[in-house]
């Protein structure tokens, strides 16, 4: 008896034409973003049989509101790198897999391009385009060389963020992450500080990167005490999640002019039209699209193909999570 996954992809040409031959044994089903929209999902037929399913991308947590009929499920993978609103409604027995590694590239392309259009008020001089006696106003930039970084996630877009900073000649670069991570002399591996140390580090910080997931303990983990810290005209810079920073707070700290704000997440999200970071000097804001370009499609055929080839053949599956959730 065929082994039953749902894919992401309109039907089987246009899946094998993303992901190539599909394993032997394996027969497929799909549930796109279009399933997912509109107030009305379109579920597949193979509800009861399905046993790998590949969330679609941007649907939340949609295609888990029926999980529960789902008895053969084992395998759901999410094609996002947070998971913190999926990992509870997972239930024992399913393995949840994120999709740490596809937006990698795109998320820290944004992570820099944000730095850059705030520090050198490329936003603001964008802006003034539109008002005739306004168009050639100078506004003097700052620059990233010669400033103090400090990413705050030392992970995969981490990583990625400090392989595009070493180009821009910044006067340091400082790694914080859950744990501490020792030097590696052998490897390159640089040394990583804990998140108990971050209040120390914040003083030196004159651009600080924010890329950690959002947990228990990461939930404000920049509050009014922690900003307070950041020297005077220090920028942050959010590709994370909107709920590690405290908005009070920060707004409060950018509405006087001592710290600036390059933002791709916000809290509360959508941010509402009338929200004064809107509206407040220093503050860039994007709607959430760190991980959304034309690089994710790639990326993402490639960890569903390979995940899809690692559950046929009975192997490990990659970016598997430990199982929170409730039993069935």
């Amino acid at each position: 008896m065929a082994r039953i996954a749902w894919l992401p992809y309109a039907d089987r040409e246009e899946a094998e034409g993303h992901l190539g031959p599909l394993p032997d044994g394996i027969d497929v089903d799909f549930f796109t973003e279009d399933d997912c929209r509109d107030g009305e999902i379109r579920w597949p037929d193979s509800l009861a049989e399905v046993e790998f399913m590949v969330l679609p991308y941007l649907s939340g947590t949609t295609g888990l509101s029926r999980i529960a009929e789902m008895p053969r499920l084992r395998v759901v993978q999410s094609l996002l790198a947070g998971y913190e609103h999926l990992q509870p409604l997972v239930p024992e027995g399913v393995t949840l897999c994120t999709g740490a590694g596809i937006h990698d590239t795109a998320t820290a392309e944004l992570a820099l391009a944000l730095a850059l259009a705030n520090l050198r008020a490329i936003d603001v001089h964008a802006r003034n385009g539109a008002d005739p006696s306004l168009r050639w106003r100078r506004t003097i930039g700052r620059s990233l060389a010669d400033r103090r970084a400090t990413i705050l996630g030392y992970g995969r877009i981490g990583t990625a963020i400090e392989r595009r900073l070493d180009g821009f000649e910044a006067a340091s670069i400082t790694r914080v992450a859950r744990r501490e991570r020792a030097a590696d002399v052998a490897t390159g591996q640089p040394y990583v500080y804990p998140f108990e140390q971050l209040p120390g580090l914040l003083a030196a910080t004159d651009v600080l990167f924010v890329t950690c997931p959002l947990t228990e303990q990461t939930e404000h983990l920049l509050d009014a005490r922690a900003l307070a810290l950041l020297p005077d005209g220090a920028l942050v810079v959010n590709v994370a999640r909107g709920r590690v920073i405290d908005t009070d707070a920060l707004l409060t700290e950018c509405a006087t002019g001592r710290l600036r704000a390059a933002l791709d997440v916000t809290e509360p999200e959508p941010l509402p039209a009338d929200h004064p970071l809107w509206t407040t000097p220093g503050v860039t804001i994007t709607p959430h699209v760190g991980g959304w370009s034309e690089a994710f499609q790639p990326r993402a055929d490639a960890l569903i193909a390979a995940q899809l080839r690692r559950w046929a053949d009975g192997e490990p599956l990659r970016n598997a999570l430990p199982t929170t959730g409730t039993a069935r």
